[in-house]
């Protein structure tokens, strides 16, 4: 099978590129192509996992018509490779009102410029892609929560961290082995996320527990942090469909990426 990876040079896009690794994969990250301009001239693939967005939450509040381009653009550019689409999308869809876990039946309802591009996206990708929500993801690699806080715990004794935002940390590592099982069945939005839902401030002291840091981790609120995008509360992810993959709990992806970045777990 030939996959095209869009995004390739990103944590998800890495990690579907290993996944896949058994089939002809081309890999294009940012420096091969720009999703917002038409695609490259490729042989047909037989299936495009569409990782590449704009992800910069905060910077789409002031970059809306770059994060549109990315996001809803370059959806209709990945479609115009002519090939089976499977597009990844976000918990960030919803408002967060809802104190129970999200199902793809639920009634989006975006509050931010991120989330309204990600869920424009996934009408862009079509009724016969796959739309894969996620949630919170994180990687041996590129810019995320687990990556920061082990710089910040190495540096610092306290972090400050949001104790108000409930969600699901989902390893890309098991997203990408889902993925993989996914595209043998039915289309349609799919919620994929990990067992398991914390605040960030839980994330964070999960982290330094198991990477063995002494750092402190004091809870705030979010409107404390002050950021310019407004963020869902509650984004618990859960599938109501027949067949969804069925992810490990984050803990355990929390320990698969922090092998993964040579830090053995804490022992007990």
């Amino acid at each position: 099978m030939h996959v095209v990876v869009t995004g390739a040079g990103g944590q998800l896009g890495r990690a579907l590129v290993e996944e896949f690794a058994g089939d002809e994969v081309t890999g294009l990250a940012h420096g091969d192509w720009d999703v917002s301009t038409p695609p490259p001239l490729l042989p047909r693939p037989d299936i495009v996992l569409h990782a590449a967005a704009w992800t910069d939450v905060d910077g789409a509040e002031s970059h809306a018509r770059e994060t549109e381009a990315v996001n809803v653009g370059g959806t209709t550019n990945a479609r115009a490779l002519g090939a089976p689409l499977v597009y990844f999308s976000t918990d960030y869809v919803f408002d967060g009102h809802k104190r129970e876990p999200y199902v793809e039946s639920d009634e989006p309802a975006p509050l931010s410029v991120y989330g309204r591009t990600k869920l424009a996206g996934e009408a862009a990708a079509g009724d016969d892609a796959w739309i894969v929500r996620s949630s919170w993801l994180f990687g041996a690699t590129g810019h995320n929560f687990v990556r920061t806080m082990l710089r910040l715990g190495a540096e610092r004794d306290e972090v400050r961290v949001v104790d108000d935002q409930v969600g699901c940390p989902t390893y890309v590592g098991h997203l990408a082995r889902a993925v993989r099982t996914l595209v043998t069945g039915p289309t349609g939005v799919w919620h994929v996320a990990a067992e398991g839902e914390c605040t960030w401030a839980e994330f964070a002291a999960a982290i330094f527990e198991d990477a063995g840091l002494e750092c402190r981790v004091t809870p705030i609120t979010t409107a404390e942090l002050g950021r310019p995008a407004a963020r869902p509360a509650h984004s618990v992810l859960r599938s109501e469909r027949a067949g969804a993959p069925v992810l490990p709990h984050w803990r355990e992806g929390l320990r698969e990426c922090l092998e993964a970045v040579g830090i053995s777990r804490r022992a007990d």
